[in-house]
């Protein structure tokens, strides 16, 4: 294991953040508190509770998740694509670091700070609403598990984009509705019973219900079945990054 090289990799792929420190910590972190300001206070004067939790805290895991979905996305595609567009991609490729190597430098990266904006944004809630955390190690373990999971799913997303809409096509189109239609601002048992069944469906559901069973210990769905889901969808995407890396797909072309 080339352990410089990793490191090399890491830190570069974080000193960006540092330099676009607006754009990566700044923006989200606003417009996660307009959305406690715009559900939390103006819904949540009209919805009062959701299952015992007021609706302030309730949304709080779903717009946590909300945006360590879309930071590591955006981190893991962008980290690995930006290399492509500009050809220096090939000079990591001809260096003598493995494909294992490289992507845990930049997934190691996309991971990282998508999960610093969700612990400041956890933070940031308790500015607003109360927070309580009653299951802390199953907390940690979805955010971990998300942040690698997704911040590879995005990676896979770099690698397969050839221009700048395919890159912001999945991040921009296809997650946030995932996510708003997910159960992040409300509890799918509020739904009549057909889009209840339809919901089942969508993957993030399961991402936003056992992240919320783990605040709050209420869940749409079994918590272990979620822990199954996003276990599921890693080792997809790990054994799509192997097949990526054994073929050279839209890598070494």
């Amino acid at each position: 294991m080339n352990a410089e090289a990793i490191k090399s990799i890491y830190f570069f792929e974080m000193a960006r953040t540092r330099r676009t420190l607006l754009q990566s910590v700044v923006s989200p972190v606003i417009s996660t508190s307009l959305y406690f300001i715009v559900f939390g206070a103006a819904i949540g004067s009209r919805i009062q509770e959701v299952e015992g939790v007021s609706y302030g805290a309730f949304i709080t895991p779903g717009l946590i998740m909300l945006t360590l979905l879309g930071q590591c996305i955006s981190n893991g595609s962008f980290g690995i694509y930006f290399p492509k567009f500009t050809g220096t991609i090939y000079e990591v490729l001809s260096a003598p670091v493995a494909m294992s190597e490289i992507l845990l430098g930049y997934v190691g990266a996309a991971a990282t700070k998508g999960l610093m904006i969700g612990v400041i944004i956890l933070l940031t809630a308790n500015v607003f609403v109360e927070v309580r955390i009653e299951h802390p190690v199953m907390m940690v373990l979805f955010f971990l598990l998300t942040a690698i999971t997704f911040s590879l799913f995005g990676f896979m997303i770099g690698i397969w984009a050839t221009n700048f809409e395919q890159l912001n096509l999945i991040p921009m189109l296809v997650v946030p509705p995932l996510t708003f239609l997910g159960g992040s601002f409300y509890s799918i048992s509020m739904l009549p019973p057909f889009w209840q069944a339809v919901s089942h469906f969508n993957p993030v559901l399961y991402l936003v219900s056992g992240f919320r069973w783990s605040f709050f210990g209420i869940a749409d769905v079994n918590p272990l079945v979620s822990l199954g889901m996003i276990s599921f969808f890693l080792l997809i995407c790990l054994g799509t990054l192997g097949w990526i890396f054994k073929t050279g797909y839209r890598l070494r072309s």
